[in-house]
């Protein structure tokens, strides 16, 4: 019965329904490709929360297209009566299900990202081991771009099953820490003050952001924790490294050495 209700729906089309439809989906091709391109280059240009906002709407623009684009064209190919309705969609929703299980996964995946948005354009994630900057939020994946350059699909669907840290959640505050390991022998509480300077006096510190150093004792020495915010999320590389080298400059002045990381797992 279905079978026939989709033949029925489909012996309606013309030649000229086709030609049709099909210049309507270039023309919202042309359009996503034109939005795709224009937007993050503007965003570019800009800093801060506008940069984000921007990224943040080139997902949501290209679903809004696409949501159009289907509803005009159903109509051009297919007489909008209830029962043509019903085949077309029962057909596809078969289709899907049992040709693209996956695909369809992460397609529904992706329609809730750009609902809820735990992540956005602009956004620095970690997933599945993997951390980086989210460039782009298709429908059936995302791209995030490491800190050694590397771009890194990952699908959707992987939201499922997986934690996802955010470390600015749409915003341009993110945390750094920077961690030292000093010899045991010290004055703790002057080389608490003396890390604060050292965040405080760094040029690429959000001064009006909290700014913490933390210290913990392990078998052989004392563990520093320096936590601020570097002005944009983007600099969270040089920041850290600017830390720690100024770091070491005011523990070579006061005397007290560092111990390496791996020294200390034996």
């Amino acid at each position: 019965m279905e079978e026939l209700g989709l033949k029925d729906a489909l012996s309606s089309i013309t030649s000229g329904a086709i030609i049709e439809a099909i210049s309507v989906v270039v023309l919202a091709s042309l359009l996503i490709m034109a939005i795709q391109k224009l937007v993050p280059m503007l965003a570019q240009k800009l800093s801060g929360k506008p940069r984000l906002y921007l990224l943040a709407a080139v997902p949501l623009l290209r679903l809004v297209i696409i949501v159009l684009t289907i509803v005009m064209v159903v109509p051009i190919l297919v007489e909008p009566s209830f029962e043509n309705m019903l085949a077309i969609f029962g057909a596809l929703g078969l289709a899907l299900g049992f040709a693209f299980k996956d695909y369809a996964n992460s397609l529904i995946a992706g329609i809730v990202t750009l609902y809820e948005m735990p992540y956005r354009p602009g956004d620095w994630i970690e997933i599945n081991g993997q951390y980086g900057e989210v460039r782009a939020i298709g429908t059936r994946a995302a791209e995030i771009v490491t800190l050694d350059d590397t771009v890194i699909v990952i699908p959707h669907g992987l939201l499922w099953n997986n934690l996802l840290a955010n470390s600015n959640d749409g915003t341009d505050n993110l945390m750094c820490v920077a961690e030292l390991y000093l010899e045991p022998n010290h004055d703790v509480a002057r080389m608490r003050e003396l890390f604060r300077d050292v965040i405080y006096t760094c040029p690429l510190t959000k001064t009006y952001q909290p700014v913490v150093v933390a210290v913990t004792g392990t078998d052989i020495g004392m563990k520093y924790r320096l936590k601020a915010y570097p002005l944009t999320p983007g600099d969270q590389t040089r920041f850290i490294a600017d830390l720690i080298a100024r770091a070491g400059e005011v523990c070579a002045a006061e005397e007290v050495r560092m111990i390496s990381r791996p020294l200390l797992l034996h």
